[in-house]
């Protein structure tokens, strides 16, 4: 492979889905801690809280002028508006304007606001330029603007703003496994997980324009990478209720119950999210409420949803995943011409850049036909639904028939379940008898187990059996969530001193 196809690989596989969320959440919350030429107006105030409730025309109606702070609020209400609709048409004018916007900023006077929203600007448009399939020049642009923030931070070493987003880089960057991260450092890209959440804290824990959202971003990485669920979702419902006007924080809210298997207060909270015109259309909420519908056996509910998701969205990322989950809603509702439908559009359309949206494609092009019974049990769980799962699992009889692919699966399951259920001891063994049963087999039940028993003997203080565990989620060389899983392991491998 050459080294600008290997560019374009790790590219889109390490940073595509990263954008998206966090470039949408670097926006200022309301504090005027530092010197007025580098604090927001009252009117920028309130146009950025019309960004942050995805409101578009109000957020426009407020700006005027060119000076730096203006142009940071336009810029985020345009990066915005192109990464929640996934619209190539307007790709173009986007980064046009954001040229502009950095034309603009060299005829401003020099200063800390000054330098951070060029550098701000220069990190939306590699954001846009990698998530429409442009990664040389998008790996170019976040080489500017991760040096240029750098630059601002060693002149304005008070200036916390600079330090969430660079915190942010640098912790991206050091998690990515060493396979994705090379090319990076050759870019003169060096990241580090220690200096990337010292440089966040210290943005989410003194006052500073941005202290929301760095709050947000950290709240998000500690949920994800080192197991803090509940302070995640503290913060995420208490935001809400006191900005129940803000789409974003809905959405977040939503996206963190899914995650934490409460469906019924995440399809509570998505009935509840704001709508109407006035704000920017989200169509992934329609797909995450297809999830919480399938988990809950509400197949056709769920069909719904989806074929709305499909006939509002513009992206070409979760389209796999919404077929495949059209094809689960019609399968396990008995409809078989719908599923069968359903089924060979996975293929149709769509990239496979997303874990889901490659874990659809490698489903349809396996031709292993799936177990009712299992698949039932799995959307239980994601559901939150362990007790209901394993009496499904009891249902499971394996013979000399049965593949591989379910052999795994069904210790695996019940261990995820027993895990959830706050049953550490009893979903140790079918963990390791997963791993037992599946050598080398390129399915990630194995790797799952691993990284799920180093997490339970790192919460039992059993440190030399983490590591082993946290080791061999890192040994398998391929599976659907490789990504991922090698990142958490890493990550705490690292927190054990590694």
């Amino acid at each position: 492979m050459s080294l600008l196809a290997m560019v374009r690989r790790g590219f889109r596989r390490g940073w595509q889905g990263l954008f998206w969320l966090l470039l949408v959440l670097a926006k200022p919350c309301v504090s005027h801690s530092q010197p007025l030429r580098d604090a927001l107006s009252p009117t920028q105030v309130k146009a950025y809280a019309e960004v942050l409730n995805m409101r578009p025309a109000a957020a426009r109606a407020l700006l005027s002028g060119s000076d730096a702070s203006t142009l940071l609020v336009q810029d985020c209400l345009g990066i915005t508006e192109l990464l929640i609709s996934q619209d190539a048409g307007r790709y173009e004018a986007t980064v046009q304007a954001q040229d502009q916007r950095l034309k603009l900023l060299e005829k401003q006077p020099a200063g800390a606001l000054q330098a951070y929203t060029a550098a701000e600007i220069r990190l939306h448009q590699a954001a846009a330029q990698v998530v429409f399939g442009h990664e040389v020049q998008g790996a170019w642009s976040l080489r500017q603007s991760y040096q240029q923030m750098q630059q601002v931070v060693r002149r304005y070493p008070q200036f916390l703003p600079a330090r969430k987003t660079l915190g942010m880089l640098q912790f991206f960057i050091g998690s990515l496994p060493e396979s994705y991260r090379w090319f990076l450092k050759l870019l003169g890209l060096p990241g580090s997980v220690e200096a990337g959440l010292h440089n966040l804290r210290r943005a989410a824990t003194e006052p500073n324009d941005f202290q929301l959202e760095s709050r947000l971003i950290l709240a998000l990485l500690e949920e994800t990478y080192y197991k803090k669920p509940e302070a995640a979702l503290t913060l995420m419902s208490t935001l809400q209720r006191q900005q129940p006007q803000s789409l974003l924080l809905s959405y977040l809210l939503i996206s963190q119950l899914k995650k934490q298997h409460r469906t019924e207060a995440a399809l509570a909270a998505y009935r509840a999210a704001p709508t109407g015109p006035e704000y920017l259309p989200l169509p992934y909420l329609h797909h995450m409420a297809a999830d919480l519908l399938l988990y809950q056996g509400q197949y056709a509910t769920s069909q719904r949803e989806n074929l709305q998701f499909l006939q509002l969205y513009r992206g070409q990322h979760y389209r796999k995943d919404a077929y495949f989950k059209l094809y689960l809603a019609a399968w396990l509702g008995n409809s078989p011409a719908a599923a069968d439908k359903y089924r060979r559009q996975i293929g149709a359309g769509g990239r496979t850049v997303l874990e889901e949206d490659t874990y659809a494609q490698r489903f349809l092009e396996d031709k292993q036909p799936l177990n009712s019974i299992l698949t039932k049990a799995r959307l239980q769980i994601d559901g939150g639904y362990y007790r209901e799962a394993l009496s499904t699992l009891d249902g499971f009889q394996s013979t000399a028939a049965t593949s591989l692919h379910d052999r795994l699966e069904e210790p695996y399951r019940r261990a995820r379940a027993l895990h959830l259920l706050g049953r550490p001891d009893s979903a140790r063994p079918y963990y390791a008898r997963t791993i037992a049963l599946a050598g080398t087999a390129p399915y990630y039940f194995a790797p799952q187990s691993a990284l799920q028993l180093g997490y339970l003997y790192q919460a039992a203080g059993q440190a030399a059996t983490a590591r082993t565990y946290f080791r061999k989620a890192l040994s398998y060389p391929r599976h659907e969530y490789k990504n991922s899983t090698d990142t958490k392991a890493k990550l705490a491998l690292k927190e054990l001193g590694e």
